[in-house]
């Protein structure tokens, strides 16, 4: 190792940003930008306009780019769950016991 080189400090993730950042519904926000990011990966594969997904979703253009702008926090869970049922998307909750150092929620994508 180069002796030229400083230590570098860092501090490990949590696995949720937001609880590292220490912000308030920490595990809330991380679900909502879970499922927001999935709703626009889907939207941008589809190649749909923004006014395509206004008329699909049926909301505001600027939602529309509230949402592929990773503005997530702004959508309830609920919300972001229809999105993706007006994508076809069926949405299943699976409840298992909770292993150490894994989100407490966790949103994934079958492909």
């Amino acid at each position: 190792m180069n002796d030229n080189l400083e230590s570098i400090n860092f501090t490990a993730s949590s696995g949720n940003i937001f609880a590292d950042l220490e912000l308030d519904n920490s595990s809330e926000l991380l679900t909502r930008a879970k499922l927001g990011y999935t709703v626009r990966k889907l939207l941008e594969s589809r190649h749909l306009t923004q006014a395509e997904i206004a008329s699909l979703f049926n909301i505001e253009q600027k939602e529309v780019d509230d949402l592929m702008t990773g503005k997530y926090h702004l959508f309830e869970e609920t919300r972001l769950f229809n999105f993706l049922n007006k994508l076809e998307q069926k949405v299943v909750i699976h409840i298992t016991s909770h292993q150490t150092n894994e989100p407490l929620i966790d949103v994934v994508l079958d492909s």
